[in-house]
């Protein structure tokens, strides 16, 4: 394995706080971004060099990857906080979509004019196939592109990082949705409270990810230089008939409540009723077949049990 220097732009998020110290465990000489300085200790304690860096701005970029001297850009950077807002996910996910756009481009503009040429970046799928065919979608599937939703724009979000960083010949990381520590407490919560329902029949599809196997899938793109697009999910996409009841045992909750697709609608959003009825999975076969990845929760339904134990 060759050790290398790595820029984790986003690495106080709550991938990149798994990613950087596995990157660092393995020997590579680490540089993490955070947007405030209040998070600069933690990127230390992980054992990286702390930098503040503001995604949206080019100079603040092409500085900070400059002076960092990478053989290696990893692309982190999101804005996702607080409660789920599915019904108003534009608004939710503004800031995300500009770091997707705006930010994608000042990455790969300082990469490539520091001469880098190992690019990773973050996408997702988890429930956003294309709403054709079969359930499980495969890397040569398209993305749901979400047309007239209030989605749409993170989607075409999505579509841009992964149209830009495999046009400069980087990998694109497809995660699924993310439970563990700090990425899934506000839903787990919603779950306790009965304030997740059962949309219909539950028909949609989701595929899960546990963060420690989206940070060791990234690491392993890192050191192999892969190109292209790869599904980081694990082996069990599911309908949430089966995957929300589980997860509100595992919590120690009562049984999720059902609700109309009509009555879903009205209150919660098109969105909402599309992942929970309509959305797709996907597969990892990819990952695992060419990354040589393999995931240490391989199903939600352990990784739920040992994660809310």
């Amino acid at each position: 394995m060759r050790v290398v220097r790595v820029f984790v732009a986003g690495g106080s998020g709550v991938v990149g706080r798994r990613l950087v110290p596995l990157l660092v465990a393995r020997g590579h000489h680490v540089t993490a971004t955070t947007t405030g300085t209040d998070r600069l200790e933690l990127l230390r304690r992980l054992g990286a060099d702390a930098v503040v860096m503001d995604g949206l701005d080019a100079a603040s970029v092409g500085e900070a990857v400059a002076l960092a001297r990478p053989d290696a850009v990893v692309h982190q950077m999101t804005a996702i906080a607080g409660t789920p807002d599915l019904r108003h996910i534009d608004r939710w996910f503004a800031t995300t979509n500009r770091l997707r756009i705006e930010g994608t481009d000042h990455l790969v503009a300082a990469a490539e004019a520091s001469g880098v040429t190992t690019l990773v970046a973050q996408s997702y799928a988890a429930w956003n196939g294309l709403r054709e065919g079969g359930w499980v979608k495969t890397e040569e599937d398209p993305l749901d592109p979400q047309t007239g939703t209030a989605a749409q724009a993170v989607a075409e979000a999505i579509r841009h990082v992964e149209d830009v960083v495999v046009g400069a010949g980087g990998a694109v990381l497809r995660y699924g949705g993310f439970y563990g520590p700090g990425a899934s407490d506000d839903q787990v919560e919603m779950v306790r409270r009965r304030q997740f329902p059962l949309v219909g029949g539950g028909t949609g599809y989701c595929s899960w990810v546990h963060l420690d196997d989206a940070a060791s899938a990234t690491v392993l793109a890192v050191e192999q230089r892969a190109t292209g697009v790869f599904n980081i999910v694990d082996d069990e996409p599911a309908p949430a008939s089966e995957w929300l009841p589980h997860l509100a045992r595992c919590a120690g909750a009562k049984p999720p409540v059902r609700v109309p697709r009509w009555l879903a609608r009205l209150v919660a959003g098109r969105v909402a009723v599309t992942m929970m009825t309509e959305g797709r999975g996907f597969s990892n076969a990819k990952a695992r077949r060419e990354l040589g990845w393999e995931p240490h929760y391989p199903s939600w339904r352990q990784g739920f049990r040992e994660g809310l134990a």
